[in-house]
Formats: C-alpha cells, sequence, structure tokens
C-alpha cells in the first residue's frame, strides 16, 4: 500500500530507570507438586527420622513434666523435677560440673587433634597416608580397646605404670591411678582422646582429599603467600560443612561421655569424682526406672548440646573472614 506508513515505537528503558517485576512465589502446595518425585524418594527417611527421633525428643519432653516409674500412670507435676535437679540434687550438679569440665577438655582437643593430624598425613604419599589413616582410626572400631588402659593404670602392683615406677624407685608403694580422685579424671580425659580419632578423623581426610588442587592454584595468583594463608583463605573455608559435621560429632561424643568412664573408674566412682549427665541420666532412667526424672536430665543434657552446636556453628561461620 503506497502512501501508507506505519510506525511502530517500542519503550525501552533509559540509563537510571527502574524496572519492577511482581512474580508472585509459588505456594508450598505448588512446589510439592512440581517436586512430588523428590518428596516421594525421601518421604521413607522423614518417616523413619520422624519416627525414632522426633517422635522419642517430643515424648521425653512430655514425660519430663510428670513423675512416670514405670509402674504407675504418669502424674503430672510442672516444673516439679527441673526444680529438683536444680534445687535439691547435689549429684547433678556434680555430674554437670565435671560433664563440662570434661566437654571443655576433650571437645576441642578431640577436634584440633583430628584435623591437625588429617591436615599433615594428607601431604604425605598415599601409601603411607593410608598406613597412618588406618592407625589413627584403629582405636575408634576396636570395640573396647580401651580396657587395655585398665591393665596400664591397674591399681596394685601388678599394674604396668605401677610396676615401671617401683622398679625405677620413683613411687614407694602403688597409686590408686583409678580410685584417687585427683587421678581419675585426667586418666579418663586421656584414653577419651586416644579413642576419639575415629570418625571426625576420617571425614577431614575426605574432606581434604576433596579440594580442587586449582583453588591453591587460583589462591596462589591472587596473593596467597605461605601455608597459614593458605589453610585460613582456602582449606579451611572450602571444609566448612566437614568442619561442622566433625564439631557436631565432637561435641556429640564430649557431653555423651558415659561407657567409657564407667568401665574405667566403676559405676559409683570415688566421690563421684567422675560422675558426668549421662551417667546420672542413665542411673535414672535403668536402674532406678524413674523416667520422668530422667526425662528432665535428658532435656537439660538436649538443649545443653544444641546450644553449644549453635555457638559452634557461629565461631565457624566466621572462618576465612
Amino acid at each position: 500500500m503506497e502512501g501508507a506508513h506505519v510506525s511502530s515505537e517500542v519503550a525501552r528503558p533509559t540509563v537510571g530507570s527502574k524496572i519492577s517485576v511482581n512474580v508472585k512465589p509459588d505456594s508450598l502446595l505448588t512446589r510439592m507438586k512440581k517436586s512430588w518425585v523428590s518428596y516421594l524418594f525421601i518421604a521413607p527417611f522423614m518417616l523413619l527420622f520422624s519416627v525414632f527421633t522426633i517422635l522419642p525428643v517430643l515424648i521425653s519432653i512430655g514425660f519430663s513434666f510428670t513423675y512416670f516409674n514405670m509402674l504407675e500412670p504418669p502424674t503430672w507435676i510442672g516444673w516439679g523435677n527441673y526444680l529438683r535437679l536444680f534445687l535439691a540434687d547435689d549429684v547433678f550438679l556434680i555430674a554437670v560440673k565435671n560433664t563440662l569440665f570434661f566437654a571443655a577438655i576433650t571437645g576441642p582437643l578431640s577436634y584440633f587433634m583430628c584435623f591437625i593430624f588429617a591436615w599433615f598425613i594428607n601431604e604425605l604419599q598415599p601409601k603411607v597416608r593410608a598406613f597412618l589413616t588406618l592407625l589413627f582410626y584403629a582405636p575408634s572400631i576396636s570395640g573396647n580397646a580401651f580396657i587395655v588402659w585398665t591393665l596400664i593404670f591397674h591399681r596394685d602392683t601388678y599394674g604396668y605404670l605401677n610396676a615401671q615406677l617401683l622398679y625405677f624407685g620413683l613411687i614407694d608403694r602403688p597409686i590408686q591411678w583409678l580410685v584417687d580422685p585427683d587421678w581419675m579424671m585426667p586418666i579418663c580425659i586421656l584414653v577419651t582422646l586416644w579413642m576419639s580419632l575415629g570418625t571426625s578423623f576420617l571425614v577431614f581426610i575426605a574432606g581434604l582429599q576433596g579440594i580442587s588442587p586449582s583453588l591453591y592454584e587460583a589462591g596462589a595468583i591472587d596473593g596467597i603467600k605461605n601455608r597459614w594463608q593458605e589453610l585460613w583463605y582456602l582449606t579451611l573455608p572450602a571444609m566448612r560443612g566437614y568442619m561442622m559435621f566433625g564439631a557436631i560429632m565432637s561435641i556429640t561424643g564430649s557431653f555423651q561421655a558415659a561407657s567409657i568412664l564407667t568401665q574405667l573408674t566403676g559405676p559409683t566412682p570415688t566421690d563421684y569424682a567422675t560422675w558426668t549427665v549421662m551417667q546420672h541420666l542413665l542411673d535414672y532412667g535403668n536402674v532406678r526406672y524413674e523416667m520422668g526424672y530422667a526425662s528432665a536430665i535428658a532435656v537439660v543434657l538436649f538443649l545443653t548440646m544444641v546450644g553449644t552446636q549453635k555457638l559452634v556453628q557461629r565461631l565457624l561461620n566466621k572462618i576465612g573472614t
């Protein structure tokens, strides 16, 4: 068509103009419909996790407000168990002190020992690395291997350490290593540290092996000058997930220590020198069958571990900053 002229103008954004696009997010039901296959695969785990983890925790919290002796129906007593814990149970307060002291030493020391050993071993040749990894991991997979320490620290002259000290004239009579309150906790800490090079150690080894060499090459180009800068700005941030898992394992292990201490110092240690909150919980739950009171102890222990893990998580988030 001659003479006909059609002009079309398209509005284009200019510099400095703002474009606002309102996108309504999908609802939870819509997202579930889109990802129903993923939810289907995770459903068995969530079912088992809810039944065997979440539900017992909720039941324990409920029982902590009752008097329940396994023979009679639970009786609601409100905050009675918690008041009894902190105001009337002197043994529990001793257990809290021992647990905090034990966890404050074994938790961080075990964590740093696992990482330092893993870091150094990772630098070795593959065959040497494999041998040392097995050597460090062996105590944690040897079951009750810590029983050998009862022979070393036996209280009579048949104990290996006492025999050697007597032989060289360093002592004139056997030391009651696992009976004397001054020695019981240090020995338990030593044995626990020896047993602790397990899961966290393997996790750190796996994390170090998974770091790409290109990361270090890029770091060298960006100005990383020595191994300590490489560790702080490259290695640790790349392993943050592994380190968080290792921290959780160390915290959980240190707060839940019971079996090693019981095997070394007996079910009723002298002056409750190695009595922990976990042992107190097992005593009331498995021996006295005061399930309401035991549940209150479990709730306090659970909240303490959760709070500690949150604190450690905040500290780990500052790595590399």
